[in-house]
């Protein structure tokens, strides 16, 4: 089944569930699904359900499809993603924003658990993404280009959308949440980087590291989305002075962001 076969029938079965217009598509990284229960009049389809999607198998995500209404906005929100290091290829990583396009969702709210690189972040904090490095050593653009996504050729040069970047960062001040901003850099994983990596990563100009976000970003782009990209910071990378880390330990401390978080998002959802 092609690209757009699995785009188009997934857009069948939305529509016999839900045919209106929506809003916002969001994506809930590890440990953020908790956003997902603040949707009123939800309409759940498990991703299992969906002819030709992937499975999500990471701990913290759980795989499934979510439309409805949050802070009276109606929201597509994907309760869980793919990841390049579970072995599926870059259109299957990005094919959810691939359906928001088909739907006709011009907005993208994006969220992760990364690590932070800029020593002057601390773990729990909410990184506002301002531009992101893409070192996966793949695109999800390679490959025939559908031009009804977008042009073969698409510029990178703001992706994340500085009108939204000004207004999540007033939106803090004003719910009194401290917001910093910077660099994502998407790895493959699954591993954790070596010293020598994040040393060389944090030279190049990333603050945070994780592995996901940017392919959906760059297909998010090439159709025009709007985008606002938020990291929970779960952890420090930091090469100089790095610890062990398990899994459970970045779910843990995004558990405790949460809150912050989902206040966060829905008052920017409302104020859109």
């Amino acid at each position: 089944m092609s690209l757009l076969d699995k785009v188009n029938n997934t857009k069948e079965l939305i529509a016999e569930k839900y045919n209106g217009d929506i809003d916002f598509a969001i994506v809930l990284g590890s440990g953020l699904g908790d956003l997902a229960n603040r949707i009123e009049n939800p309409i759940t389809i498990p991703y299992s359900d969906i002819p030709g999607f992937p499975k999500a198998t990471v701990v913290g995500h759980k795989g499934e499809l979510i439309i409805g209404e949050l802070s009276g906005k109606k929201v597509l929100a994907f309760n869980g993603r793919f990841h390049y290091y579970e072995g599926h290829n870059m259109k299957d990583v990005t094919i959810g924003i691939r359906v928001a396009q088909k739907l006709n969702i011009k907005n993208l709210i994006i969220s992760n658990a990364a690590g932070g690189m800029n020593p002057e972040f601390k773990p729990g904090d909410l990184m506002v993404i301002t531009d992101h490095i893409n070192m996966t050593g793949d695109n999800p653009l390679i490959g025939e280009n559908i031009e009804e996504f977008g042009p073969r050729f698409p510029d990178m040069s703001s992706c994340y959308d500085k009108e939204y970047i000004n207004k999540v960062k007033e939106i803090g001040t004003n719910l009194g949440i401290n917001l910093v901003e910077g660099v994502y850099t998407a790895v493959t994983g699954p591993n954790y980087e070596s010293p020598s990596e994040l040393r060389m990563l944090r030279i190049i100009g990333g603050d945070a590291v994780g592995m996901s976000t940017v392919p959906e970003v760059i297909v998010a782009s090439h159709g025009s989305m709007r985008i606002l990209g938020i990291s929970v910071i779960t952890d420090m990378a930091l090469w100089d002075t790095l610890e062990p880390l398990e899994h459970s330990a970045v779910i843990a401390t995004a558990n405790k962001a949460k809150d912050k978080f989902i206040k966060l998002i829905e008052e920017f959802i409302m104020e859109v």
